[in-house]
Protein backbone atom coordinates (compact mmCIF):
# COMPACT_ATOMS: atom_id res chain seq x y z
CA UNK A 1 0.00 0.00 0.00
CA UNK A 2 1.19 3.59 -0.52
CA UNK A 3 2.16 5.65 2.33
CA UNK A 4 -0.07 6.55 5.37
CA UNK A 5 -0.24 10.09 6.05
CA UNK A 6 -1.24 10.59 9.90
CA UNK A 7 -3.16 14.12 10.45
CA UNK A 8 -3.05 15.48 14.30
CA UNK A 9 -5.97 17.92 15.50
CA UNK A 10 -4.12 19.57 18.12
CA UNK A 11 -6.96 21.85 19.75
CA UNK A 12 -9.96 21.89 17.95
CA UNK A 13 -13.09 24.14 19.43
CA UNK A 14 -15.42 21.17 20.33
CA UNK A 15 -13.41 20.25 23.46
CA UNK A 16 -13.29 22.86 26.75
CA UNK A 17 -10.78 23.20 29.08
CA UNK A 18 -12.96 21.49 32.36
CA UNK A 19 -12.62 18.68 30.39
CA UNK A 20 -8.73 17.62 30.19
CA UNK A 21 -5.92 19.56 31.99
CA UNK A 22 -3.97 17.94 28.69
CA UNK A 23 -6.27 20.19 26.23
CA UNK A 24 -3.91 22.98 24.98
CA UNK A 25 -4.55 26.42 25.42
CA UNK A 26 -2.04 28.52 25.44
CA UNK A 27 0.13 29.50 22.46
CA UNK A 28 3.47 27.68 24.21
CA UNK A 29 1.41 24.60 24.78
CA UNK A 30 -0.37 24.49 21.31
CA UNK A 31 2.88 24.61 20.03
CA UNK A 32 4.56 22.51 21.81
CA UNK A 33 1.99 19.85 21.75
CA UNK A 34 2.02 20.44 17.71
CA UNK A 35 6.06 19.77 17.37
CA UNK A 36 5.98 16.84 19.74
CA UNK A 37 3.08 14.99 16.90
CA UNK A 38 5.18 16.09 14.52
CA UNK A 39 8.09 14.12 15.89
CA UNK A 40 5.96 11.45 16.85
CA UNK A 41 5.02 11.11 13.02
CA UNK A 42 2.12 13.32 12.01
CA UNK A 43 3.02 14.42 8.60
CA UNK A 44 -0.27 17.08 8.97
CA UNK A 45 -1.33 19.72 11.93
CA UNK A 46 -4.47 20.56 11.67
CA UNK A 47 -4.72 23.94 13.96
CA UNK A 48 -7.17 26.07 15.49
CA UNK A 49 -6.59 28.76 17.84
CA UNK A 50 -7.76 29.35 21.52
CA UNK A 51 -7.82 32.40 23.70
CA UNK A 52 -5.08 31.79 26.19
CA UNK A 53 -6.85 33.67 29.38
CA UNK A 54 -10.22 31.81 29.10
CA UNK A 55 -9.51 28.46 26.58
CA UNK A 56 -12.61 29.51 24.68
CA UNK A 57 -11.81 29.29 20.93
CA UNK A 58 -10.43 32.06 18.73
CA UNK A 59 -10.21 33.22 15.18
CA UNK A 60 -8.04 36.35 16.34
CA UNK A 61 -5.04 36.58 13.79
CA UNK A 62 -3.17 37.25 16.65
CA UNK A 63 -3.47 34.33 18.29
CA UNK A 64 -2.45 32.41 15.42
CA UNK A 65 0.63 34.09 14.60
CA UNK A 66 1.83 33.49 18.59
CA UNK A 67 2.22 29.46 18.02
CA UNK A 68 2.24 29.65 14.24
CA UNK A 69 6.23 30.71 14.03
CA UNK A 70 7.26 28.43 16.96
CA UNK A 71 5.76 25.71 15.37
CA UNK A 72 7.68 26.57 11.75
CA UNK A 73 11.08 26.99 13.59
CA UNK A 74 10.10 23.41 15.39
CA UNK A 75 9.21 21.11 13.02
CA UNK A 76 8.70 20.92 9.14
CA UNK A 77 5.10 19.36 9.36
CA UNK A 78 2.37 20.77 6.97
CA UNK A 79 0.27 23.80 8.74
CA UNK A 80 -3.44 23.03 7.96
CA UNK A 81 -5.46 25.87 9.16
CA UNK A 82 -9.56 25.51 10.10
CA UNK A 83 -11.81 27.18 7.99
CA UNK A 84 -14.72 25.83 10.10
CA UNK A 85 -13.19 27.33 13.09
CA UNK A 86 -15.98 27.03 15.53
CA UNK A 87 -19.85 26.91 14.70
CA UNK A 88 -20.61 30.21 16.54
CA UNK A 89 -18.32 32.18 14.59
CA UNK A 90 -19.36 34.28 11.60
CA UNK A 91 -17.54 32.94 7.79
CA UNK A 92 -15.71 35.66 8.21
CA UNK A 93 -14.55 35.72 11.51
CA UNK A 94 -13.50 31.81 10.41
CA UNK A 95 -11.38 32.79 7.12
CA UNK A 96 -9.43 36.05 8.88
CA UNK A 97 -6.79 34.02 9.82
CA UNK A 98 -6.34 31.62 6.97
CA UNK A 99 -6.59 34.41 4.63
CA UNK A 100 -3.67 36.67 6.13
CA UNK A 101 -2.07 33.64 6.63
CA UNK A 102 -1.94 31.62 3.48
CA UNK A 103 -1.17 28.41 4.73
CA UNK A 104 -0.40 25.23 2.62
CA UNK A 105 -4.13 23.68 3.51
CA UNK A 106 -7.21 24.20 5.05
CA UNK A 107 -10.21 22.17 6.59
CA UNK A 108 -13.36 22.85 4.99
CA UNK A 109 -16.72 21.57 6.07
CA UNK A 110 -18.94 20.37 2.66
CA UNK A 111 -22.33 21.43 4.24
CA UNK A 112 -24.34 23.01 6.57
CA UNK A 113 -25.63 20.83 9.55
CA UNK A 114 -26.72 20.62 13.21
CA UNK A 115 -23.90 20.32 15.44
CA UNK A 116 -24.50 18.84 18.76
CA UNK A 117 -22.41 18.92 21.62
CA UNK A 118 -24.85 19.13 24.80
CA UNK A 119 -24.25 15.32 25.35
CA UNK A 120 -21.12 16.40 26.32
CA UNK A 121 -22.19 18.15 29.38
CA UNK A 122 -22.62 14.61 30.99
CA UNK A 123 -22.31 15.10 35.09
CA UNK A 124 -19.93 17.32 34.95
CA UNK A 125 -21.04 20.63 37.52
CA UNK A 126 -17.91 22.67 38.31
CA UNK A 127 -16.36 24.52 35.43
CA UNK A 128 -13.27 26.52 34.82
CA UNK A 129 -14.43 29.06 32.56
CA UNK A 130 -18.12 30.50 32.50
CA UNK A 131 -18.29 30.32 28.98
CA UNK A 132 -18.37 26.59 28.81
CA UNK A 133 -21.62 24.88 29.86
CA UNK A 134 -23.94 27.47 28.12
CA UNK A 135 -21.92 26.57 24.98
CA UNK A 136 -22.58 22.93 25.37
CA UNK A 137 -26.06 23.41 26.71
CA UNK A 138 -26.96 25.75 23.88
CA UNK A 139 -26.03 23.52 21.14
CA UNK A 140 -29.09 21.70 21.15
CA UNK A 141 -29.97 24.72 18.89
CA UNK A 142 -26.52 24.89 17.25
CA UNK A 143 -26.77 24.98 13.50
CA UNK A 144 -22.96 25.28 11.58
CA UNK A 145 -23.20 27.12 8.46
CA UNK A 146 -21.43 25.88 4.89
CA UNK A 147 -23.97 27.06 2.29
CA UNK A 148 -23.18 26.62 -1.13
CA UNK A 149 -22.15 30.07 -1.60
CA UNK A 150 -20.01 29.96 1.43
CA UNK A 151 -18.27 26.68 0.33
CA UNK A 152 -17.74 28.69 -3.57
CA UNK A 153 -16.37 31.58 -1.88
CA UNK A 154 -14.03 29.80 0.46
CA UNK A 155 -12.76 27.62 -2.87
CA UNK A 156 -12.35 31.30 -4.44
CA UNK A 157 -10.25 33.13 -2.10
CA UNK A 158 -8.62 30.18 -0.34
CA UNK A 159 -7.69 28.08 -3.01
CA UNK A 160 -7.54 29.71 -6.21
CA UNK A 161 -6.25 33.11 -4.90
CA UNK A 162 -3.78 31.74 -2.38
CA UNK A 163 -3.29 28.51 -3.85
CA UNK A 164 -4.54 26.06 -0.68
CA UNK A 165 -5.13 22.93 -1.10
CA UNK A 166 -8.07 21.47 1.06
CA UNK A 167 -9.04 18.81 3.72
CA UNK A 168 -12.41 18.17 2.49
CA UNK A 169 -14.40 17.12 5.58
CA UNK A 170 -17.43 15.10 4.95
CA UNK A 171 -19.74 14.69 7.62
CA UNK A 172 -22.10 12.49 5.78
CA UNK A 173 -22.80 11.03 2.31
CA UNK A 174 -24.36 13.93 1.40
CA UNK A 175 -21.07 16.19 1.60
CA UNK A 176 -19.83 13.82 -1.15
CA UNK A 177 -22.55 14.70 -3.63
CA UNK A 178 -21.21 18.44 -2.78
CA UNK A 179 -18.02 18.05 -3.62
CA UNK A 180 -18.40 16.24 -6.46
CA UNK A 181 -20.55 19.29 -7.62
CA UNK A 182 -18.02 21.63 -7.37
CA UNK A 183 -15.73 18.86 -9.00
CA UNK A 184 -18.20 19.52 -11.60
CA UNK A 185 -18.04 22.89 -11.59
CA UNK A 186 -14.39 22.96 -11.98
CA UNK A 187 -13.95 24.80 -8.61
CA UNK A 188 -11.94 22.11 -7.27
CA UNK A 189 -9.47 20.38 -9.57
CA UNK A 190 -6.76 17.74 -9.21
CA UNK A 191 -6.65 14.97 -6.75
CA UNK A 192 -9.08 14.95 -3.73
CA UNK A 193 -8.36 14.63 -0.25
CA UNK A 194 -11.30 13.56 1.56
CA UNK A 195 -11.55 13.00 5.67
CA UNK A 196 -14.15 11.56 6.29
CA UNK A 197 -15.45 12.96 9.33
CA UNK A 198 -17.65 10.46 11.98
CA UNK A 199 -19.37 10.35 15.67
CA UNK A 200 -20.65 14.09 15.70
CA UNK A 201 -23.99 13.94 16.41
CA UNK A 202 -25.75 15.84 13.55
CA UNK A 203 -23.28 14.03 11.17
CA UNK A 204 -22.82 10.42 10.22
CA UNK A 205 -22.65 7.87 13.05
CA UNK A 206 -19.13 6.58 13.98
CA UNK A 207 -19.47 2.95 13.01
CA UNK A 208 -17.78 0.48 10.35
CA UNK A 209 -20.42 -0.37 8.36
CA UNK A 210 -20.65 3.39 7.84
CA UNK A 211 -17.22 3.94 6.84
CA UNK A 212 -17.92 0.89 3.96
CA UNK A 213 -20.75 3.39 2.52
CA UNK A 214 -18.81 6.11 2.43
CA UNK A 215 -15.57 4.98 1.05
CA UNK A 216 -18.19 3.09 -1.54
CA UNK A 217 -19.93 6.50 -2.25
CA UNK A 218 -16.49 8.02 -2.88
CA UNK A 219 -15.15 5.53 -5.23
CA UNK A 220 -18.38 6.14 -7.55
CA UNK A 221 -18.23 9.50 -7.33
CA UNK A 222 -14.70 10.23 -7.79
CA UNK A 223 -13.05 7.31 -9.50
CA UNK A 224 -9.01 7.00 -8.70
CA UNK A 225 -9.28 10.70 -8.48
CA UNK A 226 -9.32 10.59 -4.57
CA UNK A 227 -7.38 9.80 -1.29
CA UNK A 228 -9.31 9.59 1.79
CA UNK A 229 -8.83 9.94 5.30
CA UNK A 230 -10.67 8.67 8.52
CA UNK A 231 -11.48 11.06 12.04
CA UNK A 232 -13.44 9.33 14.45
CA UNK A 233 -14.89 11.35 17.48
CA UNK A 234 -14.46 10.06 20.66
CA UNK A 235 -14.30 5.92 21.49
CA UNK A 236 -14.04 5.02 17.58
CA UNK A 237 -11.12 6.86 17.01
CA UNK A 238 -8.68 3.92 17.25
CA UNK A 239 -10.66 0.96 15.77
CA UNK A 240 -11.68 3.33 12.61
CA UNK A 241 -8.48 4.77 12.03
CA UNK A 242 -6.88 1.33 12.03
CA UNK A 243 -9.61 0.08 9.63
CA UNK A 244 -8.89 3.01 7.31
CA UNK A 245 -5.24 2.05 7.28
CA UNK A 246 -6.35 -1.39 6.13
CA UNK A 247 -8.59 -0.25 3.79
CA UNK A 248 -5.43 1.68 2.25
CA UNK A 249 -6.86 5.21 3.55
CA UNK A 250 -5.02 8.03 5.83
CA UNK A 251 -5.74 8.66 9.96
CA UNK A 252 -6.63 11.89 11.94
CA UNK A 253 -6.15 11.79 15.36
CA UNK A 254 -5.68 14.39 18.20
CA UNK A 255 -7.17 15.89 20.96
CA UNK A 256 -10.01 17.88 18.74
CA UNK A 257 -11.57 14.45 17.60
CA UNK A 258 -11.25 12.90 21.16
CA UNK A 259 -9.65 13.68 24.57
CA UNK A 260 -8.56 10.02 25.71
CA UNK A 261 -6.44 6.89 24.91
CA UNK A 262 -7.96 4.32 26.26
CA UNK A 263 -11.03 4.13 27.95
CA UNK A 264 -11.10 6.20 31.28
CA UNK A 265 -7.33 7.06 30.41
CA UNK A 266 -6.84 10.93 29.27
CA UNK A 267 -4.29 11.34 26.31
CA UNK A 268 -1.70 13.38 27.99
CA UNK A 269 -0.49 14.74 24.91
CA UNK A 270 -1.68 14.98 21.12
CA UNK A 271 1.87 12.91 20.09
CA UNK A 272 0.49 10.32 22.80
CA UNK A 273 -2.33 9.30 20.10
CA UNK A 274 0.22 9.94 17.54
CA UNK A 275 2.39 7.25 18.66
CA UNK A 276 -0.54 4.96 19.21
CA UNK A 277 -1.85 5.15 15.57
CA UNK A 278 1.31 4.80 14.56
CA UNK A 279 1.93 1.63 16.22
CA UNK A 280 -1.57 0.22 14.62
CA UNK A 281 -0.53 1.16 11.20
CA UNK A 282 2.76 -0.09 10.75
CA UNK A 283 1.34 -3.35 12.23
CA UNK A 284 -0.58 -3.14 9.22
CA UNK A 285 2.22 -2.96 7.19
CA UNK A 286 1.99 0.83 6.47
CA UNK A 287 4.98 3.33 5.94
CA UNK A 288 4.41 6.59 7.71
CA UNK A 289 4.41 9.55 5.51
CA UNK A 290 7.28 12.22 5.99
CA UNK A 291 5.41 15.69 5.66
CA UNK A 292 7.52 16.42 2.85
CA UNK A 293 5.94 13.05 1.05
CA UNK A 294 2.76 14.55 1.87
CA UNK A 295 3.36 17.94 0.32
CA UNK A 296 4.12 15.58 -2.61
CA UNK A 297 1.12 13.27 -2.10
CA UNK A 298 -1.17 16.09 -1.44
CA UNK A 299 0.37 18.59 -4.33
CA UNK A 300 0.98 21.64 -1.60
CA UNK A 301 2.51 24.50 -2.44
CA UNK A 302 5.32 24.32 0.37
CA UNK A 303 5.89 25.78 3.36
CA UNK A 304 8.11 28.70 1.74
CA UNK A 305 4.60 30.14 0.38
CA UNK A 306 3.16 30.59 3.60
CA UNK A 307 2.27 33.89 5.49
CA UNK A 308 3.70 33.15 8.51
Amino acid sequence: MSKIIITCAVTGSIHTPSMSPYLPVTAKDIAAQAIGAAKAGAAILHLHARDPQTGRPSASVDHYRAFLPAIGAGCDAVVNLTTGGSAVMTLEDRLAAPLALRPEMCSLNMGSMNFALYPMLGRRTEWLHDWEEPFLRNSDDLVFKNTPRDIEGVLRRMGQERGARFEFECYDVSHLYMLRHFVDRGLVEGRVFIQFVMGVLGGIAAEPEHLDHLKATADRLFGAGYSFSVLAAGRQQMPLAERSAAMGGHVRVGLEDNLYLSRGVLARSNAEQVEKVRTLVEGLGRTVATPDEARAMLDLKGAGAVGF
